[in-house]
């Protein structure tokens, strides 16, 4: 069997044994198809070394019975694999504060590791959001907020100089969305510092389509915040071969569950995409 191991992590590699600081795969899990615990166990036990997190996407997990979710967490953590809730917790936040704290304590009840957080739909002062942040890591869990490059227009700052304490009249509610990675990057920033593990940038209006890629925004985010400290979206196996070509294999990445492995062929650049001796014939049955 050892003949057919074509990857390792020696420190030769790409980047090092799990637990895994770059170089992070995470999964997308039941969406808008559900998958059974029986092809979860199957990606775990051919591609396991590979995956690094498990996310329920879009609130997924709002929708499963708890019986459930515990045991798709349980089977990940044997494969040593983090389990992250998608952007559910927000629509909490209008019940309040300790509905918000309630589902913090649920989650690491039920056995979850990180609570994503969606910044920017949130609609909450910057101080909030912090505030927010640093509950969720008193909670014992991993922070990860997630951004998009587009603000609501009365949510950004307004420039110019004024005395300090002056009254600061409040912008007019808008609908309208303004591009500003410069605000991205500070709140991001803000939110690295008040504790936030790993902040996840939205692939809308950046990397929905390899075709469409913004690299100019995506290279001025990486060189702020880092490779270690971010995460993309990755809807599609193009866009994560740019990834992978543009910052190699360290680049952290959110992937579908059916991408998985084409992106570590991707990784190690001396692979193909055709390994079905290696992953096993059950890999290719979903």
């Amino acid at each position: 069997m050892s003949a057919y191991r074509w990857k390792t992590f020696d420190e030769d590699e790409d980047r090092p044994e799990k637990p895994r600081r770059y170089g992070v795969t995470e999964m997308r899990g039941p969406n808008h198809t559900l998958l059974s615990q029986n092809v979860l166990q199957d990606i775990f036990e051919s591609m396991g070394q590979f995956v690094d997190g498990l996310k329920f996407y879009g609130g997924s997990n709002s929708l499963m019975p708890k019986s459930f979710i515990k045991e798709v967490i349980d089977t990940a953590h044997q494969h040593d694999v983090y389990v992250s809730t998608g952007g559910w917790g927000e629509h909490l936040l209008r019940k309040g504060p300790s509905a918000f704290k309630e589902y913090v304590d649920e989650c690491k009840q039920m056995g979850f590791d990180t609570i994503e957080l969606d910044a920017t739909s949130l609609g909450i002062p910057e101080e909030t959001l912090l505030r927010y942040v640093r509950l969720i890591k008193s909670g014992g869990l991993r922070a990860k907020p997630l951004f998009t490059v587009k603000f609501n227009k009365s949510d950004i700052p307004l420039g110019g100089d004024r005395a300090f304490g002056a009254y600061v009249p409040p912008a007019p509610q808008s609908s309208e969305l303004v591009e500003d990675v410069n605000l991205l990057i500070r709140r991001a920033e803000r939110c690295l510092e008040a504790g936030a593990d790993m902040i996840m940038i939205d692939a809308d209006d950046i990397c929905k389509n390899a075709d469409s890629v913004r690299a100019d925004i995506i290279a001025k985010v990486i060189g702020r915040l880092g490779l270690e400290k971010t995460m993309f979206d990755a809807s599609d196996a193009s866009t994560s071969e740019w990834f992978v070509k543009q910052y190699g294999p360290k680049v952290n990445l959110f992937v579908d569950h059916s991408h998985v492995m084409n992106l570590e062929c991707l990784r190690g650049q001396n692979l193909g995409r055709n390994h079905s001796s290696v992953l096993g014939s059950s890999y290719f049955l979903f």
